[in-house]
């Protein structure tokens, strides 16, 4: 390898460092403080305002894991913080729309549950120093639809339509499977887990 290749690999090397403040992490904090108001602005029924929020917090997503590998500042922080802001954004929408009368307050204490179980999960595998589990498709794809059933039953209740009441339904049955996809994936890293500990005894 050329000293060229491996200055560049040095420079935008994807692996996690300990820097705990970088503009990724600042952005991460702020899109964890904008949770409680999409939530109050869900729970009021000011659903535009709402999507606005949650506009700019899916952009400033997709806007820190750029600033982080472009910029070398992929942090083991930042890899704590992203997935506890998308679990902290699932549940409180899913506990705003239950608020606002939206959704079944089942799906509120099902999603709760499984992210007791993740949380004590990390917990336990922390005090062996493993770090966070690598993300599985399947749990992707959960959160994927969960989000797009959030965002969807926000817009359906914005208009007092038969469209709108379409749009709901379509939107509570992507959650329900989003809510399958998401315990699924909880099975799975649970299991991933269990082996890591096994291994290790």
């Amino acid at each position: 390898m050329s000293e060229h290749e491996h200055n560049s690999e040095t420079q935008y090397s994807p692996e996690a460092r300990d820097m705990v403040f970088t503009i990724p992490n600042l952005i991460s904090v702020l899109r964890i403080i904008s949770i409680p108001i999409i939530a109050m602005l869900v729970a009021r029924h000011e659903m535009i305002t709402a999507l606005i929020v949650l506009a700019i917090s899916a952009v400033s997503d997709s806007l820190d894991g750029i600033i982080a590998r472009t910029f070398n500042q992929v942090s083991k922080v930042g890899q704590i913080l992203d997935p506890i802001a998308d679990r902290l954004l699932i549940f409180c929408s899913i506990l705003a729309l239950g608020v606002a009368g939206i959704i079944p307050w089942w799906m509120l204490i099902v999603v709760g549950a499984r992210d007791v179980l993740m949380a004590v999960l990390i917990l336990v595998l922390a005090q062996h120093d493993y770090g966070p589990l690598p993300v599985h498709f399947v749990g992707k794809t959960g959160t994927a639809m969960l989000m797009m059933s959030i965002v969807a039953l926000i817009f359906s209740d914005i208009w007092n339509t038969q469209a709108a009441d379409l749009l709901h339904l379509a939107a509570l049955a992507a959650g329900i499977w989003g809510v399958a996809l998401y315990w699924l994936a909880g099975v799975i890293y649970y299991r991933q887990g269990l082996e890591l500990l096994r291994q290790e005894r």
